[in-house]
């Protein structure tokens, strides 16, 4: 999927969105990438590859996933039109499926024994451990100590689906740490290993190779908007934390200039605290896990400990083709604080009988919040990452419904 946007490549053959994306990695670990990168581009123009996702996608995974008015919800707020892209009814409960089947497949292809991978809320963890399981490989997932006692339900379904789960508790004991753990077991041996990043975050090859997994979400809502109101949506809205789902939604659009693309990061406690996730509104240009990308860091240039309800958006990197974007001004960046998220998450469910992941609640506060300043013509998808079953129990404790 060669793609441009203002003449510039997504990405060049360095791997770079611009100035964002790259290399930043020992040069051990370079002949890694590169060789899933070789691995990456030969397979994927394969007849076979291709038959046996699509394949997978349709019966396995479930797509296309609906797109569904919120009639209920849209009536409520009194403003545009709100369509929800139903991720969540995806088998494993998340947009996160595509890209693992996907690197799943490539890990067999290259001949690997073992998958090894982070996991913030679980999601990503999931559905590795789901697509290993299919294809017969061994997973391996690091996840942090807190975000293993705030998302059970994920944790014992790795466990049934035969994943070893490493508990890391260094640091913050959250996504940042897991991924630091990941690379550490992954950089043991490459070359038997494959590092499967759960988001378009990383070094080259992987913000390109998810991305490209994930866009038959855009591709889907295209076609789908068209059959259903002979037009393109005004607004295609998600979440961020590293970026997945949000580059899945917007990428078929970058170039339709009429459609806003807006991703929603986590103000947390607010921006004015130091308890949020907002990388792109108050990060800056630095490095991270092997990329250039918009950073959340201290003066001596370490990262800072960052804050989320939503286990999934905690993480103070971002997508290096999102920091391109945010510098080109194509996708506006927002944010919603985690009571915002809290509100959306129950306002999704009792309006319309969705329960929604915390991470997609923020792209619905979004949603909530601008509806009603829009024309009842105005039509927002909303990119529904995830299903909230995991977070139940979390949110339930938080406002008292046991």
């Amino acid at each position: 999927m060669e793609q441009q946007i203002n003449g510039i490549a997504l990405p060049n053959d360095e791997g770079f969105f611009g100035v964002y994306g790259g290399q930043f990695i020992p040069d051990d670990l370079k002949q890694a990438m590169d060789d899933i990168n070789a691995a990456y581009q030969e397979i994927r123009q394969t007849e076979a590859f291709q038959t046996e996702l699509k394949e997978l996608f349709a019966h396995y995974v479930g797509r296309p996933s609906p797109l569904f008015h919120a009639k209920r919800l849209s009536e409520k707020l009194g403003g545009a039109q709100i369509y929800l892209k139903r991720e969540d009814l995806n088998h494993t409960g998340a947009h996160k499926i595509n890209h693992c089947l996907g690197e799943a497949l490539l890990a067999k292809y290259m001949g690997k024994t073992k998958v090894i991978a982070e996991t913030g809320a679980g999601q990503h963890g999931v559905a590795l451990a789901t697509a290993c399981a299919l294809v017969g490989i061994a997973c391996e997932i690091h996840m942090g100590q807190v975000d293993i006692e705030k998302e059970h339900p994920n944790v014992v379904k790795m466990k049934i689906l035969g994943a070893q789960l490493i508990a890391v508790t260094r640091g913050t004991a959250t996504l940042k740490d897991a991924v630091d753990s990941a690379f550490e077991a992954y950089l043991k041996d490459p070359k038997n290993y494959i590092y499967a990043i759960g988001s378009v975050v990383g070094p080259h090859p992987f913000p390109m190779m998810v991305r490209d997994f994930q866009a038959i979400i855009g591709e889907e809502i295209k076609v789908q908007t068209q059959e259903r109101f002979d037009a393109l949506p005004d607004y295609v809205v998600a979440c961020v934390g590293g970026g997945s789902n949000a580059m899945g939604a917007f990428t078929a659009f970058l170039n339709d200039a009429a459609v806003k693309l807006v991703g929603v990061e986590p103000a947390g406690l607010g921006l004015e605290t130091m308890q949020h996730s907002a990388t792109l509104t108050l990060g800056k240009p630095s490095h991270i896990h092997g990329m250039a990308c918009y950073v959340l860091e201290d003066e001596q240039g370490q990262p800072l400990p960052v804050h989320s309800i939503a286990s999934g958006l905690d993480y103070p990197g971002v997508g290096p083709q999102h920091s391109l974007l945010k510098d080109l001004g194509r996708v506006q960046y927002e944010t919603a604080t985690d009571q915002e998220c809290l509100d959306a998450f129950m306002t999704l469910s009792r309006v319309e009988g969705i329960v929604p992941a915390l991470e997609s609640s923020h792209a619905v506060a979004w949603a909530l919040r601008e509806a009603p300043k829009l024309s009842p013509e105005t039509k927002i998808v909303v990119n529904v990452s995830g299903r909230g079953d995991k977070d139940a129990d979390y949110v339930a404790g938080k406002l008292g419904l046991h």
